[in-house]
């Protein structure tokens, strides 16, 4: 009885071991080409800007597009891109050679995926002629990016009918060949899943595709709203309120280093919403992974690090001649004029100006307040994420500036309202009403960008003043001086 048994046993326990090779053969494949991190190239950090440029935050993980699917939109979709280039036509910056636009990471964690970093939104570009090749700075003010325009392709991409496993992988089959197990899991896993999420942003985004409010245009996003919707996640995604602004520039850091026994210490963000430079940073960060870090650990180092090369890296320096003997007279007018509020010992840069001080838009502080600072920095901690993070009090103005590279921060006030420095030193009435946004071609005599011509028309997208959160009106400050004494100033905020 028991012999008979026996290979019945065997062949049951042969059967399982069978079944156990083959788990775990399935379980190691599916790990390998569904979660297997691999690290960047050695390129990707050989110095500081690239590593800023290109190297991963870890947001793959959770809001990753897969490499082949970013890939074929723009030929499966050119119709939905504002022009020709495909993701260049956004303002998106690109350096020659690249395989991928500024602030755009690629990482294969099982199969390759990309994602945004900082630099997306703090790489500015210029040219100094209209044959001149284009010179990227990191952490410079990204003020060719269409932000908004890529959130709404991708998702509009994915709302198409043609959205699907056979198409995509048809376009994927033109430019590689995938073996069969990385198709099957394009087919029925990878393509599927990325629409669902996708689609599921567009409810999640509901407000930028409110026709009420204007585009925010290249070169902004609505930066409160952000947090609120995507991070914080109110409910629903559109309350009404709609602050767009400029993004800024985050070189040299330091400057807002709180001095031991300061009782009003500086802050960050344009309304004073933040304490200090790691939180704004750490809050950014989290903004573009959407969730809790994948890796704690490894997120809070690269964090880390993005604020100290922010820190200890200058602004850049002026690409045109200066009459020095005009700079030096400006200089006077500066101090008498303009030091009182931001020369660095004022006692007010760096802090909050009352809105009836300035004068300035309000609809961006409408956006933000005390409740959704406390309910951040509630998220932040359940991360178990330690940062001193978001001032918990009502903004009553916008933060006074540093004017450290001034120059390449056009165009000017907290909503990018008014395109040159010139323009702003003439009263509300005489600056541009209607211009373009995004060009980038440099004006030096203006101190700011190109922003009327056929060339900037067809490459900008427009700012209309006297739509919701566009208002230019505020900042009456040196609107008065003699013509002499404003150009003096402006060749002297050329120095800074």
């Amino acid at each position: 009885m028991d012999s008979n048994k026996s290979p019945k046993r065997t062949k049951l326990i042969i059967g399982l071991l069978i079944l156990l090779v083959l788990g775990g053969i399935i379980g190691y494949v599916a790990w390998d080409r569904g979660f297997r991190e691999h690290p960047q190239p050695a390129w990707v950090t050989q110095d500081d800007a690239t590593r800023f440029m290109y190297g991963s935050i870890g947001a793959e993980w959770d809001v990753g597009i897969p490499y082949w699917i970013f890939y074929v939109l723009p030929r499966m979709f050119p119709e939905k891109f504002p022009g020709n280039g495909g993701y260049a036509s956004l303002g998106i910056p690109w350096e020659e050679g690249q395989e991928l636009p500024i602030g755009f990471t690629k990482k294969t964690i099982g199969f390759p995926r990309v994602a945004n970093n900082c630099a997306a939104c703090h790489t500015a570009k210029y040219r100094t002629a209209v044959d001149a090749k284009p010179v990227f700075v990191p952490l410079g003010p990204g003020h060719t990016n269409n932000v908004q325009g890529f959130m709404r392709l991708i998702i509009d991409c994915a709302k198409d009918p043609r959205f699907n496993g056979k198409n995509i992988l048809f376009y994927i089959s033109l430019h590689t060949k995938l073996d069969w197990i990385d198709t099957f899991l394009y087919r029925f896993i990878i393509i599927p899943q990325t629409k669902k999420v996708l689609l599921a942003r567009e409810r999640q985004f509901q407000w930028i595709y409110n026709k009420a409010y204007p585009d925010w245009g290249r070169g902004r996003d609505d930066a409160m709203n952000l947090t609120k919707y995507f991070m914080i996640a109110i409910d629903p995604p559109d309350d009404g309120t709609f602050g767009p602004t400029d993004f800024p520039s985050i070189w040299n850091l330091k400057k807002y280093d709180s001095k031991e026994g300061d009782k009003n210490p500086q802050r960050l963000n344009l309304g004073g919403d933040t304490w200090d430079a790691y939180s704004v940073i750490m809050d950014s960060a989290l903004g573009l992974l959407g969730a809790a870090p994948h890796d704690k650990e490894e997120f809070i180092g690269h964090v880390k690090w993005i604020t100290d090369y922010a820190k200890r890296t200058p602004p850049p320096k002026f690409p045109f001649q200066i009459d020095e003997n005009k700079a030096k007279a400006g200089k006077a007018v500066f101090d008498q004029h303009c030091a009182s509020c931001h020369a660095e010992e004022s006692g007010k840069v760096g802090r909050p100006l009352p809105l009836a001080e300035v004068g300035t838009n309000k609809d961006r502080l409408d956006t933000w307040g005390k409740k959704y600072a406390i309910e951040s920095n509630k998220v932040v901690r359940n991360f178990g994420i330690e940062r001193r993070g978001l001032v918990e009090e009502d903004s009553p103005g916008y933060n006074v500036p540093h004017l450290d590279g001034i120059w390449l921060r056009a165009p000017y006030l907290h909503n990018g309202s008014v395109p040159s420095l010139r323009d702003l030193l003439n009263p509300p009435a005489e600056r541009p009403r209607l211009f373009y946004r995004g060009y980038d071609l440099y004006d030096p005599k203006d101190v700011g960008f190109v922003t009327a011509g056929p060339e900037a028309e067809k490459v900008g997208t427009p700012h209309d003043v006297s739509r919701k959160g566009n208002g230019n009106e505020g900042h009456l400050f040196g609107t008065n001086l003699p013509s002499n004494d404003k150009e003096t100033l402006l060749e002297y905020m050329k120095t800074l």
